[in-house]
Formats: structure tokens, sequence, C-alpha cells
């Protein structure tokens, strides 16, 4: 008896995308000697358990496994664990997330609400049930010197000793409080759009804390409901739409004997703590930003008092961007950045910039004694454009070094003289991990990912300067008699914190299956798409219409490298991608023949707070911009053409990120406008679909509807 072979659009669901099996969350001890890493057990096993690396011998071996602790009992999240896991974006199962103490002993983690601890060198895994009185909890982290262990549960943060005892309450909901207020914990807009998915920071003597205290008693409640279950009552949630109150985030040191002092900063005109970081080589170092994100400070922090005193000061005419890895003290105690200068995007260490216009820098990775480790793209006075390509790179006075040595998208971690250096290629799938001592790889560490059922047919270019991936399908000869122009599917993010033109393999297999489909398929990354420029990055202040119109240039430079039938193009999308699509058939119906919006913004005033006021500014200070880049407004479609072009709207009944509102009303403007569409809710599905099902049928669909659109299934 043979098995079939899944079908693409299944082995894409069922492996999550192909990241099952793939190792991730690397910590390498700070001597080098071991490295700690998640990773499930095979390519559709979506239960990551934890792992060590001995970097010596190579031996790898599981620390903790999930399913055991368990005693193979179904896995239960909590409201908060499952909000956390939609803002992080999180589709696997077991252990998705550990913290170490500074030796990268003893790691913790939370399984079901319960908190473990394990031993990396030893090999032992233990649960400390004590916390487990509280109710479930969350994001436990060991202290540095691995004695204690934090955690947050029922909105307060407690420690633990980590041998189980001691369990206690360091900062919580009071009697004088609202229940409204939580400690530990990163708010909605932090964890959605600042990057900051913590809470809580350890000093690095053990003796203390920097607890975040959120409350959100003036943040508007909205209701998710799910029509499918009218038994159920809709979801309460806190969402922060733009032009309305944020979450009021305060700051406390508190030690472990529960002493509190409050840090101070002018919170009414930086009410955005974005980022906290606190090492041996500095007093505690906080960047909070404006409201309208054109001014922020970086603070350094007393502990003994609270006061705080200004490191740096950024403004900037557009937007301030945020960065990973930063602020950050180098070892001589000085101030470690990422800034806009000079037109060019770069390291500073001090006052000093480090780097130059030929390298975009994206994150800093490690700093060491000697050097930063950074990842960066090619700056706009690169000799090579290097399209698509991420690379990590040693710097420091003397110069940039590049660490990774062949084209692709790489990321690196470092401690201890040890590298690992992950690399993903457009000729080979998925992510190869490289163990490097003094640049000479020493180890790798195995993926269990499945290889994909396809190989993208790709090409990387630039076209009319817009760095572009084109993929044609994979019988497709030129000059034969089925070669001639093909009908064209755009299938862009495009638009800001998401570059889709990535020189790898696995970001275009989707891209792919649809050119297999029959069609060429062009992705975009055009103006406000991270990676090349802050101007071009921040060209969309005011103006997002500005996306569209270079998916439109790039679709008619490629024209004339590329068989492309103009007269058939579709265009799909899911996110910011899905308001594009819709942007396309509503307002150039000359260009765009048929498109699908899947979770779309239609209205901006709806979209939250920190993302939307960074390119659009103030609802109430600028109504006319907001219509104007809002699919619908009060009075029904935005500044459509005139001409109809067939629409798929899909939307996920459960988002509460993006709200089916958006999509509610974008259908009732054009059925109010007579424009017949397709709606498609999804039900329980949030932002993300990751129901192997929902995912595999939702793929089919789309081509189902693109081939009736574009008369291709006559």
């Amino acid at each position: 008896m043979t098995t079939e072979p899944l079908s693409f659009p299944r082995q894409h669901a069922r492996t999550q995308r192909f990241t099952l099996g793939a190792p991730r969350a690397f910590t390498v001890a700070p001597g080098g000697e071991h490295v700690a890493f998640l990773r499930s057990g095979s390519g559709t096993d979506r239960a990551n358990a934890l792992w060590v690396l001995d970097v010596g011998s190579g031996e790898e071996r599981i620390a903790a496994d999930p399913r055991l602790l368990l005693g193979g009992a179904e896995e239960h999240l909590s409201d908060e664990e499952r909000a956390r896991r939609e803002r992080s974006r999180e589709g696997a199962a077991g252990i998705v997330a550990y913290a170490t103490d500074a030796a990268v002993e003893l790691a913790a983690f939370a399984l079901s609400g319960r908190l473990f601890t394990a031993e990396l060198r030893a090999g032992t895994t233990r649960e400390l049930r004590e916390p487990a009185r509280h109710g479930p909890l969350i994001d436990p982290r060991p202290s540095p010197d691995g004695r204690h262990v934090a955690y947050v549960s029922g909105g307060a943060l407690r420690v633990v000793g980590a041998d189980g005892e001691g369990d206690r309450a360091l900062a919580g909901p009071g009697e004088d409080e609202a229940p409204t207020v939580t400690y530990g914990l990163a708010e909605f807009i932090a964890a959605e759009e600042m990057g900051r998915s913590r809470g809580f920071w350890w000093s690095p003597e053990s003796d203390r804390l920097l607890v975040a205290r959120a409350d959100d008693a003036a943040v508007r409640r909205w209701w998710i409901a799910d029509p499918a279950h009218p038994d159920r009552k809709p979801a309460r949630t806190a969402y922060p739409a733009a032009g309305t109150p944020n979450a009021e985030v305060r700051l406390f040191v508190i030690g472990l004997d529960g002493a509190r002092t409050e840090v101070s900063w002018d919170r009414a005109r930086y009410p955005y703590l974005a980022r906290v970081h606190w090492s041996a080589d500095g007093a505690p170092l906080i960047l909070v930003q404006a409201r309208d994100q054109l001014s922020e400070l970086y603070l350094a922090v007393n502990v003994e008092t609270g006061s705080t005193r200004m490191v740096h000061a950024d403004e900037d005419a557009q937007w301030l961007e945020l960065f990973p890895g930063v602020p950050s003290w180098s070892p001589s105690g000085q101030l470690v950045r990422i800034a806009d200068e000079g037109g060019a995007r770069v390291l500073a260490v001090g006052e000093r910039p480090l780097t130059g216009p030929q390298l975009h820098v994206r994150a800093v990775l490690d700093v060491g004694e000697s050097d930063v480790l950074i990842s960066a793209s090619a700056g706009s006075a690169a000799a090579d454009r290097e399209t698509g390509e991420v690379h990590v790179y040693r710097v420091n006075e003397l110069g940039v070094e590049r660490v990774s040595d062949e084209p692709g998208v790489h990321f690196a971690v470092r401690a201890g003289g040890v590298t690992v250096l992950a690399s993903a290629r457009t000729d080979e799938p998925g992510t190869r991990v490289r163990v490097l001592r003094d640049g000479k790889q020493i180890a790798t560490i195995a993926s269990h990912a499945e290889r994909p059922s396809l190989s993208p047919r790709l090409t990387l270019t630039e076209a009319a300067g817009i760095p572009c991936a084109v993929l044609l399908p994979s019988s497709y000869e030129q000059g034969s008699s089925p070669g001639g122009a093909l009908p064209v599917l755009l299938d862009p993010y495009g638009g800001p914190h998401g570059q889709r033109v990535l020189a790898a393999h696995n970001p275009h297999l989707t891209s792919q299956w649809f050119a297999d489909q029959g069609f060429a398929v062009v992705v975009a990354d055009g103006r406000g798409t991270p990676g090349h420029s802050p101007a071009r990055e921040k060209a969309v202040r005011d103006d997002l219409t500005l996306t569209l119109d270079d998916q439109v240039t790039a679709l008619h430079a490629l024209a004339d490298a590329f068989p492309l039938d103009l007269n058939r193009v579709a265009i799909r999308g899911w996110s910011y991608g899905g308001y594009l699509a819709g942007l396309a058939v509503l307002r150039r119906p000359d260009v765009f023949h048929a498109g699908i919006a899947g979770a779309p913004v239609t209205d901006w005033r709806l979209y939250d707070t920190h993302y939307t006021e960074r390119y659009l500014g103030d609802p109430k200070a600028s109504p006319q911009v907001y219509a104007k880049n809002s699919l619908v407004t009060d009075d029904g479609l935005a500044e459509a053409a005139g001409r109809h072009r067939p629409l798929m709207i899909v939307h996920g009944l459960a988002d509460d990120n993006v709200v089916v509102a958006h999509s509610l009303r974008l259908s009732s403007a054009l059925l109010a406008a007579g424009r017949p569409h397709e709606v498609l809710p999804l039900s329980g599905v949030t932002h993300m679909t990751p129901q192997e099902q929902v995912a595999e049928n939702l793929l089919l669909l789309q081509v189902d509807f693109l081939k009736r659109s574009l008369g291709l299934d006559r």
C-alpha cells in the first residue's frame, strides 16, 4: 500500500510554514562550552523541547521534554499566555520560551501555566510546585546568580527560590489599586508594536528588579465575539485605537525584601517605555518615547533614589524607529545605539558612528570587549546592492568585518568566543546552523524541519530601484507554445516592518506554489519597507498610498524583462498586504483586475496607537490624512475609482489585532456602492491561521477565486 504524498498546501500548513523541527532561541554559555536551544522532534511536531549542545564534543541532548513533564497530558494555556503567544505570533507548543541565569546553567520555563526549571549541565528537570497555588503563571526568569526565579501570575510579580521554597509576591495589584493594574507584564502596545515582550528585569547582582506597572483602565474596551458560538460570551479586550488613551506605564525598582522605589521621568511628555537594559556595565538604562515618536530619551536610572539622568536625546522629523539589542552599555561604559545620521542607519558607540552609508544596520546582536556584533544589509552607498541579503558583521574602531561568508539571510548569537550563526540561502531549504570559534566551524546544530515538496524558481532583482522577487512556474519554458505571457499575481506585504524580498529559500515557497498554478508571481518591497535606507523607509509619512504606487511601478518595469500579461493582473496579501490589495482594486482598477484582501486594515482609526500614529499622526489633528489612507470612512468607500474589480475579503473572527470590524465595514461600504464582492469569515481564527485545514483550504480557495476572476477557468 502506497501513501499519497502531501500536497504543498497541506504540507505547508502541517509544518507551520516549515518552521517545526528547526532549532531556534539559542543561548550561548559565557564560557562558550555549551549552547541551549529549542527544537521539536520532527517537521510536524508542534511541541518544542529544550536542548543543549556540548560545544566540545558536538553532542546534543534533551534537557527538558514537555511530554514527559506533563505526563502525556494536553497542554492548557491561560488567557494571558494565549495573548502573549498571539502578540509574538507563536504557533508552536511545548516549551516556546525559556530564560537562563547568567552562567546558562539554570533554565526556567512555563508549561500549562506551571513552573519548571532545568539544570542544563546536569540534565535534570523539576517542577516548582508552590507557585501553582496562585494560578497559571507566565514568563519565569531566573536571577543571574541562579538562586531565585521571578514570574508573573494573576497580574502580580512573584519570586520563588530555585529550590522551590520562599514563594512570595513582590508587587501586585493591592486593595488600593484597580483590577486593571498588572506588574511585570508588557502592555498590548509594547508587545504588539514596540518589540518589548517583557515587563521585568533582574539586576546583575540578583538583589532587586526593575518592574513595569501597567494600568489599562483608560484604554477603551472592545468586544471580540465568535458568531459561530452564540452561547459563548464575547471576549472583552482593552484596545488602544489611534487617537485614544494608552495604558499608563510606570517603572519601579523593587528589592527582594519588597522595598519599592519608583523611577521618575517626564511620563507626560514621554509616555512610552520602549526599552529597558540592565547589565554589569552600567546603571539601568531605559529608552522612553514621546507619543508622537518624534523624540526620545536615553536615561540612566539611579536605583537608590529612582531619579534618572539623560544620557542621550534623539529627534526626527518623520519618526524614530526602535531596534533590537539597543540601547545597551559597552564594557567601557559607553552608550551603544542605532541611529539615523547623515542619511544612513548607523551603529554608534558613545557619540561616534562606527559604520557609514555602506551598511544599513538592523540590530545589535552582542556587545563584546573588543567589538560589537550586528546584523545589517547593504546601505545606500554599498558597491553591491545584495538584494534581499542580511549579513552579520563585527564592528569596532578599526573597521568592519563580515562574519557570514555566503549570500543569504543570516542571524547570530554570541558569547564566550563562540558564535552560533544561522544562515538561510536561496539554493537550499530551511536554515543551516553552525557553531563558530574564531571564525572556524567547530560544530553544527541539526534541523528536523521537513524538506518542502517544491523549490522556488526565484529571480532577485531591482526594478526602477525597487527590490523585487519574481517567480515563474517550474515548468515554464520561454518560447515554447505555452511559454507566452503569464497572468500576474502580486504577492506583497509591501509596508512597514515587513520585508518580503529576501535572499532565502523558504520565504518564497507559497509564492512559488501560486506560480505553479499558472502565474508569474511578483513580490516588491517599495517605499516604507525596511532594510534599505532611512529616507526610503520614512517616505510614507502621512501617505501610505505610496506603497501602492511602488507596486505599480515595479510591475511595469518588470514587464520589460519577464513574461507578464498586464491585461491579467491580480494581487493578494495579508494584514498590511491585505490593505494594499484592497487599495489596489479600489483605486487602481486600470492596473489590477482582481484582489484578495486578508485581514486588511480598512479604516486606520481602528488600528492601534503606536503603529498608526507613527505614520499618520493624530487622527483628531489630521482627519484628512486618515481619510486619504483608509479604504472606508464614515461616508463609505474612500476615493474609490469608478470601475469595479472582483475582491475577496478574508478575515479571522477572533482577530484581536486587526479586528474583523475592518472587513465588515469594507463589505458594508461595497454593498452600499453596489459592488459585488466575496467575504470569507474564518470562525475561531486570529491574526494567524495556524489550523491545518483552514490554512490549506485558504490557499486552494484563493487560487479558485483568482482563476475565476481573471477568466483562467474557461
